[in-house]
């Protein structure tokens, strides 16, 4: 097994790349670079014109970039894309393609601070250089503030109750470690739905930590802006919460889905739908790359 495959076992990655309908000859972007493997794919059908960028804030990503002069990594938050572009004399891209499932090597990395699986402690930071970590934000947060982050980005509904065994616990010792942090959530969940809450506890936490949504938002603003006519977005989800928001986007070009209609009826939206019906991993797939079950692919051309 190589190096890439053990960092990241792309989802989708046929159906993404393909749903891109790449230009030989175009300026690409593939803002979630990881372990390379949708890149690598880009880079592939690309000639001595075509380009492609690839982002990743996390210093691990890195590692997996490849020399070619096809290829520029830039190593950055996704949120910054016009910017750094920008930066590259970019104003215009042909197309552009999001993973945001989070990495198997961080869920793998005990380190990091990701998977209850491991004992470690409790970062999960995916840029390791900027922010707060998921201990600081558990220590420095109102009672009120936690309930909200496990509410809106875990969807449990016992996010009051966690938010206060937090407090009292914190109150007592330090929660530096995700088994400090199993050791205040156990108590509050069932037994028949602990793990799938134990995952969406995780979630939330990582989602604050990395501010996940707001930095979508801002992508997939910028990538419409910078998208020229006939270009494509492919994007993948894993989640409800971020699979809604590019729903919306790409529906009506606002993340409330509220639909605009001109004067004769017709929604104005600043797409036209490449797959009416969402894509998802063959069951083959699956089989192959578990972590897949919950990707979601949604391709659009700008009109």
């Amino acid at each position: 097994m190589n190096e890439t495959m053990i960092y990241h076992n792309p989802a989708l990655l046929e159906e993404s790349v393909n749903g891109l309908n790449i230009r030989p000859d175009g300026t690409y972007v593939d803002v979630t670079f990881g372990g390379g493997g949708h890149s690598r794919a880009i880079v592939g059908k690309l000639n001595d014109k075509g380009q492609l960028y690839g982002f990743d804030q996390d210093e691990d990503a890195e590692k997996n970039t490849f020399s070619t002069g096809k290829f520029t990594f830039v190593r950055s938050n996704f949120r910054y894309l016009a910017s750094f572009l920008d930066w590259y004399g970019v104003s215009a891209i042909d197309g552009l393609l999001a993973d945001l499932g989070v990495s198997s090597h961080h869920f793998d990395d005990e380190t990091r601070g990701f998977s209850f699986r491991f004992d470690g402690y409790l970062d999960m930071r995916m840029n390791k250089r900027a922010g707060k970590t998921a201990a600081e934000i558990l220590h420095s947060h109102s009672e009120e503030n936690l309930a909200t982050i496990f509410y809106v980005y875990g969807e449990l509904r016992n996010s009051r109750a966690i938010a206060k065994a937090v407090v009292q616990a914190r109150n007592t010792k330090k929660i530096r470690t995700t088994s400090d942090f199993l050791d205040i959530l156990k108590p509050i969940f069932g037994r028949e739905k602990e793990k799938k809450q134990l995952a969406q506890a995780f979630q939330a936490l990582r989602i604050e930590v990395n501010g996940e949504l707001d930095a979508l938002k801002e992508m997939l603003e910028q990538a419409a802006q910078l998208l020229k006519k006939g270009g494509r977005l492919a994007v993948i989800t894993y989640h409800s919460l971020e699979d809604r928001l590019v729903k919306n986007f790409f529906k009506t070009g606002n993340f409330e889905g509220e639909v605009k209609k001109d004067f004769y009826g017709n929604v104005q939206s600043p797409f036209r739908a490449i797959n009416n019906k969402v894509i998802v991993p063959s069951e083959a797939e699956i089989e192959r790359n578990p972590r897949s079950r919950s990707a979601k692919l949604r391709i659009v051309e700008k009109i």
